[in-house]
């Protein structure tokens, strides 16, 4: 039905070509170029802020950091502000609980486009992990699209007895390297591997805040101690946590305005970027922990329990979608590798497909609902 305003808007055009015998077919645009105006200038600050964050986050993510340790920065600056670092405890986000879990990396390659998902909900080994010819320098996870989320909560699971930071809106974003190839930091233990893990952690020690952090991994190390500063799960792997930059505690209803970046660079160092809508927060320590930029070749980024094994619980009814993007000095399309998740952790949403795309920033794309 048309509103009296288009109606009269009509009239006066028809009154106006009457007038001054102009084409009847340029008075309309005349008339309507104002009206398009309006509209264009209602939603152009909007977009063109939307665009402006987007970049920011791009040029923030590869902003080295001036040195080691924590720091912050507030669009649109794209200078880090260095912050108080804080030392937080070690609870674990251990491996998947399966017997094969070190040599499951069974690969699809994505070449047709796209690989088909599992049955199982996503985590403990049952995710996508995107695999490359070429080592990785840079991982970017975000979620481009998140429907229908309304609440999340953080549960045990039993075969991981039942630990982890639980209740509402505990979860973790990880971004995990490959954890089947072996570096000097293991320093010749026969059947050690290195895995290292960018971590986002509401709660993690302090409640009401989140934790930025990396945890590393000597898995399969044995002996009867850990090599200094790590400590033991007990199974033979060591583990032990980087310093950790405080950010916000973001409800799990949020996710489509987080993103979680991770850096390696071999004889430098390796950062965490944690960024929420306009502010990033990151922390750097040295890649030498476990000279992980010689051997990354493979990442798992997704939404999961917070910590011991726990799993994400989303309402029914939800939808998100997963996109991780890297640098590996390449621009040829990627491997959607299925089953090839590192985390214990999980989530309640199952697999869709996975599509993979080259080009200057490589990326695996999937979908996960309930």
């Amino acid at each position: 039905m048309e509103s009296k305003s288009h109606f009269a808007a009509r009239r006066l055009i028809k009154i106006a070509v009457a007038a001054s015998l102009v084409c009847a077919a340029s008075v309309p645009a005349a008339f309507a170029a104002p009206t398009t105006a309006i509209a264009d200038q209602a939603q152009a600050p909007s977009m063109v802020q939307a665009q402006a964050i987007q970049s920011w986050h791009e040029d923030i993510t590869r902003m080295s950091t001036p040195a080691e340790g924590c720091f912050q920065a507030t669009f649109p600056s794209i200078l880090w502000k260095q912050v108080s670092c804080s030392q937080v405890q070690s609870f674990s986000h251990p491996l998947p609980r399966r017997p094969d879990a070190l040599t499951r990396f069974a690969v699809q390659s994505a070449s047709a486009g796209s690989v088909a998902g599992g049955t199982q909900t996503t985590g403990n080994g049952d995710d996508y992990a995107i695999e490359t010819a070429s080592l990785i320098s840079s991982a970017t996870g975000t979620f481009p699209s998140v429907t229908g989320v309304t609440s999340e909560k953080g549960v045990g699971v039993a075969a991981f007895g039942g630990g982890g930071i639980l209740g509402a809106n505990e979860y973790t974003l990880q971004a995990n390297s490959n954890y089947n190839k072996t570096t000097s930091a293991c320093k010749s233990h026969s059947g050690c591997t290195v895995w290292q893990q960018f971590i986002y952690s509401p709660d993690y020690s302090t409640k009401g805040k989140a934790a930025v952090f990396i945890q590393y991994w000597l898995l399969g190390y044995g002996g009867s101690s850990c090599p200094s500063g790590f400590g033991s799960d007990g199974s033979g792997d060591c583990y032990k946590n980087s310093a950790a930059v405080t950010a916000p505690d973001v409800p799990a209803t949020q996710l489509a305005n987080l993103k979680l970046s991770g850096t390696a660079t071999s004889g430098g160092n390796d950062t965490v970027v944690f960024t929420n809508g306009t502010t990033a927060y990151s922390l750097t320590a040295k890649d030498s922990v476990l000279n992980l930029a010689t051997v990354w070749d493979q990442t798992e980024f997704n939404v999961v329990g917070n910590a011991g094994g726990s799993e994400a619980e989303f309402n029914s009814g939800s939808s998100i979608t997963v996109k991780l993007a890297v640098a590996d000095g390449s621009t040829a399309t990627p491997t959607c590798a299925a089953n090839a998740g590192s985390t214990g952790e999980s989530n309640n949403l199952n697999l869709g497909s996975c599509s993979a795309v080259g080009g200057s920033s490589p990326y695996i794309q999937f979908t996960e609902s309930n």
